[in-house]
């Protein structure tokens, strides 16, 4: 009984889960005839080794910044803002929960709850909640009263924001469930990315570095994976000998960036500490993982740093993350200085990739150029 109960194999599976195994025990169900069945074991999965090629490709090291946070000077005279589509909050069931629940029990009339009583709140008492849940959410140090000073101007984009469009409500969703922390928290980073990227310049944003571990590197990449979706990496473009993918689609990414003439390096962020920190909401942190980072010969005597993400469905939780990667990390970390340049791009259709990348590169070239 003990013997049957241990694994034949404790590789994962593409879930990520451990396969399903059965044993069968002689005697249960209890049967004369019953024979033992001898299970055979599981053919192991291929491994492979992924590392830093050292020192043969040291030269296509890429280093990056390890950030904790950000902060954010705030002008005292006037605070403006930039929407665009990134700032768009679209209001599903999906997102929200359905907006009719049935309630019926074994006797007696069913209920349907829904959201008719928000329906009288006023717009004026949505923008008062929504301003004030920005305020004392994303304008607010630590163990400091909120700014109040800044009520107004913070009411004025929010209306900005509420009367540009940039709250959809779809499937019986209403406005007035602004008033929803969660929510509240989804349009809030929204409005104060739009905030965050006007100041870049005048009052730009810092990034606050790991103090115990500032500076990663894809020369500490070593682990064993028997993941089937792999790159084997261009020995002249990559650091790594091979690229996990998640997709079909990042191993094309992966043959177009090898392809072209103006990538200096890249590098697939797998088990290499690349993060960027976002919070929803005052206290909520999360960690956000993008795809890659591409190291391009723009004209520019230093390379740029391009930080891409391939994705299929761009939810609102894709949203957010890149509205942390464009209004602080990227601005966050050129204002540093110690850690070059810094980019960000996002490609969602895989048959485009190639030609999109090209468009991008040339983009940057040429913008170079003018400088």
């Amino acid at each position: 009984m003990g013997r049957a109960l241990r694994r034949t194999s404790y590789d994962l599976n593409e879930a990520g889960l451990l396969p399903v195994e059965y044993a069968d025990v002689l005697g249960i169900p209890f049967d004369f005839t019953a024979k033992p069945v001898v299970a055979p074991p599981a053919k192991p999965r291929e491994t492979v080794r992924v590392r830093a090629v050292r020192p043969d490709r040291d030269a296509l090291e890429i280093r990056f910044p390890r950030v904790e946070g950000y902060r954010i000077e705030l002008p005292a005279d006037r605070l403006t803002a930039t929407f665009g589509s990134d700032s768009v909050l679209e209001l599903t069931p999906d997102l929200v929960g359905p907006s009719v629940t049935t309630n019926r029990g074994i006797l007696g009339e069913g209920v349907d709850l829904t959201l008719a009583h928000l329906k009288d709140m006023r717009s004026s008492t949505i923008l008062f909640h929504l301003a004030r849940h920005i305020l004392t959410t994303q304008f607010r140090d630590p163990g400091e009263p909120p700014r109040l000073y800044l009520f107004g101007q913070v009411k004025r984009i929010a209306r900005q924001w509420l009367d540009g469009g940039y709250l959809r409500c779809t499937g019986g969703t209403s406005p007035a469930q602004l008033i929803y922390q969660d929510i509240a928290d989804r349009a809030a980073e929204r409005i104060k990315a739009a905030i965050t990227e006007t100041l870049v310049g005048d009052r730009p944003v810092k990034a606050v570095l790991d103090r115990y571990n500032p500076t990663g590197s894809t020369r500490f990449v070593n682990f064993t994976t028997s993941k089937e979706t792999r790159w084997r990496t261009d020995p002249g473009k990559c650091h790594l000998n091979w690229a996990l993918c998640d997709s079909d689609w990042e191993a094309e990414f992966c043959r177009v960036v090898e392809g072209h003439p103006r990538v200096r390096a890249y590098v697939k962020n797998q088990s290499l500490g690349f993060e960027v920190p976002y919070r929803l909401g005052g206290e909520e942190a999360h960690r956000y993982l993008p795809d890659f980072i591409v190291c391009l010969d723009d004209g520019h005597p230093d390379p740029l740093n391009l930080i891409v993400e391939i994705k299929g469905f761009r939810g609102e939780n894709a949203k957010d993350k890149a509205n942390a990667v464009r209004a602080s990390w990227v601005p966050g970390v050129n204002t540093l200085g110690q850690f070059g340049r810094w980019a960000f791009a996002e490609f969602t259709a895989v048959y485009e990739i190639e030609a999109g990348f090209a468009r991008l590169v040339e983009g940057f070239v040429n913008r170079a150029a003018a400088a």
